[in-house]
């Protein structure tokens, strides 16, 4: 049973708006943490000069963040045609697809970025668990984090088949090792470590975790002919 259920319905407005502060917070000051290094982005991306706006960490974020009223727009947009319809769950449904791409892509290119021996330096596996969480820091870890996180949130919003940790936890570690596979085929002078698989997927998890409350429960219903 669902805790939600036995809460009045102001307490659960209460909890929602309070978690929708909490969250809207916690977006500020990340960007006012990295509000330096974007705005360093800034002029390559506004002047076209792609490879040093989209050839980097900080310009690939900048543009992500750029992009994300076209990306509300494109949901609102779907959830109107599928309202029009008479498609349950329009909103839900829209936003957990455009935000699953919009989140998910900008972290595929970085991940799939070539480095300088891209090419010429042969391929580099790591197969022993947690021995490169030593070397990835902080940083690392928490981008690695993030790459499947908004997949891992918005996908179960979506499908009810993977509403449930253990599948979330599979599909990111699936996705994760397709991505290890592709550094490692393309040669892209990057390491295709096991424990990038093992944080990508623990991402995706948590973030999984974090949209609860609204998971796709059943299957939608086909509309009435």
């Amino acid at each position: 049973m669902n805790d939600d259920s036995v809460l009045p319905d102001p307490l659960r407005r209460a909890r929602g708006t309070l978690l929708a502060g909490l969250a809207v917070l916690g977006v500020a000051g990340a960007l006012y943490a990295l509000r330096g290094p974007l705005l360093m982005s800034a002029p390559a991306c506004v002047s076209g000069r792609w490879d040093r706006c989209l050839g980097t960490f900080n310009g690939v974020v900048l543009m992500t963040l750029v992009t994300v009223p076209v990306a509300l727009l494109v949901a609102w947009s779907l959830a109107r045609v599928r309202r029009g319809v008479g498609v349950a769950d329009p909103w839900r449904r829209s936003l957990a697809e455009v935000g699953m791409v919009h989140g998910t892509v900008p972290f595929l290119w970085l991940t799939l970025m070539p480095g300088g021996g891209a090419g010429v330096a042969p391929p580099r596996v790591s197969l022993v668990p947690l021995r490169d969480l030593v070397t990835m820091g902080p940083l690392g870890i928490g981008g690695n984090l993030l790459v499947l996180a908004s997949l891992g949130f918005f996908a179960p919003m979506r499908y009810a088949a993977l509403a449930s940790v253990p599948r979330i936890l599979a599909l990111g570690a699936g996705c994760s090792v397709l991505i290890e596979t592709a550094q490692y085929v393309l040669r892209l002078d990057r390491v295709s470590s096991v424990d990038d698989v093992l944080v990508n997927a623990a991402g995706a998890a948590l973030a999984g975790l974090a949209s609860r409350r609204w998971w796709r429960r059943t299957a939608p219903r086909p509309p009435a002919p």
